[in-house]
């Protein structure tokens, strides 16, 4: 069996990396093609990253990045249409809900190749979102559909798919997280900031519909100076960027710091008091390592974190963002919500068998 995988970011790789290991284990013979469509350009992506976290170097890099939603999904189109059409591959195999995943899911559909998509069925309700609208069109165009919570299948089920399409498998990034949590890092610069594991707020910001308001990163960076919490910021381009235009000014409690790598954020993450995002992934990934998190917007996808006390929803108030901050809340965080850790074989065994319709 081949199988034609399509990522374009970090995070997708770290997905993907998963269910290679589980291909490679598979008793059956599965010949995957990885293809990066140079979506998001990062830094942290050298040798070093592929080498430390085991993930196979992509077998094509179409370097596609930097245009507007359309020019980028377009290009991707055309190229990805033109390797599907030399490969020939049993299935086309997508995550989450990057203009990546749409291009892949779209250009296996035109090509009446199969589609698998992984994270299938989350919605955040919320249609200005570009990832939003990926989400869905894809969940459209796919033959399988793995979703990862009983939530997303809700979803589904909401929208007329059958149940002969949808498996529910949990989530990859549980997976990841079992694996690579044993596999952390300590930044190097760590001890130079004058305090202790679990005494500081994880934050990332990247999110354009907080990094291109001058009003909401304002607001957000008001609300976090206000909460008087040691807050680790690793900076992204994007937001780096917008503040210098902006001329904004980080508060004196804000340690900005470089973007980190997989590894040491995973530590970060498993070493501080809570987490604080605009992030989808981060916000899952604060589950997993058993932190409560506080996410810098209007609504998520993710609603069962929600639902069970461990995510608070501020979007940009600063008011709501000092409370939740400051706010000392135990939980539990023992209910496997996401799975078991064994998503990946899951859907390998699912893809081999041929048990689908």
């Amino acid at each position: 069996m081949k199988v034609f995988t399509v990522v374009g970011a970090r995070p997708q790789f770290i997905k993907a990396a998963v269910v290679s290991r589980a291909f490679a284990e598979h008793t059956s013979n599965i010949h995957e093609i990885l293809v990066h469509t140079g979506q998001h350009y990062d830094a942290n992506m050298s040798d070093v990253f592929f080498d430390e976290l085991n993930i196979p170097h992509p077998d094509y890099n179409l370097g596609i990045g930097g245009g507007t939603h359309g020019q980028n999904t377009g290009r991707m189109l055309e190229k990805l249409e033109e390797l599907m059409s030399k490969e020939k591959p049993d299935w086309v195999l997508v995550y989450g809900d990057t203009d990546s995943t749409l291009a892949g899911a779209l250009a296996a559909a035109k090509l009446h190749i199969p589609v698998a998509h992984v994270e299938a069925g989350l919605r955040s309700f919320n249609r200005r979102m570009p990832e939003e609208i990926n989400r869905i069109v894809t969940d459209h165009v796919s033959t399988l559909l793995f979703a990862p919570t009983s939530t997303a299948l809700r979803n589904l089920k909401d929208e007329g798919f059958s149940d002969a399409k949808v498996r529910v498998v949990g989530d990859v990034m549980c997976d990841a997280a079992k694996y690579y949590g044993a596999r952390a890092k300590i930044p190097s610069w760590f001890a130079n900031l004058g305090f202790s594991e679990g005494q500081f707020v994880l934050c990332t910001i990247h999110r354009a519909e907080n990094t291109d308001n001058p009003e909401k990163l304002a607001n957000i960076f008001r609300g976090l100076e206000a909460s008087e919490c040691n807050v680790i910021l690793p900076l992204h381009p994007r937001t780096k960027k917008k503040m210098e235009d902006m001329k904004l000014t980080f508060p004196r409690n804000v340690f900005v710091v470089e973007p980190v790598g997989y590894l040491e954020m995973v530590w970060l993450e498993s070493n501080c008091d809570l987490i604080c995002t605009d992030s989808g992934g981060v916000q899952k990934e604060a589950y997993f390592h058993g932190k409560r998190c506080v996410t810098l917007r209007d609504e998520t996808e993710w609603v069962e974190l929600v639902d069970g006390g461990f995510n608070t929803i501020v979007g940009d108030d600063p008011l709501m963002i000092e409370e939740a901050l400051k706010t000392n809340t135990i939980l539990s965080f023992d209910s496997p919500l996401y799975g078991d850790g064994e998503s990946a074989a899951k859907m390998v065994n699912i893809l081999v068998s041929g048990r689908y319709n």
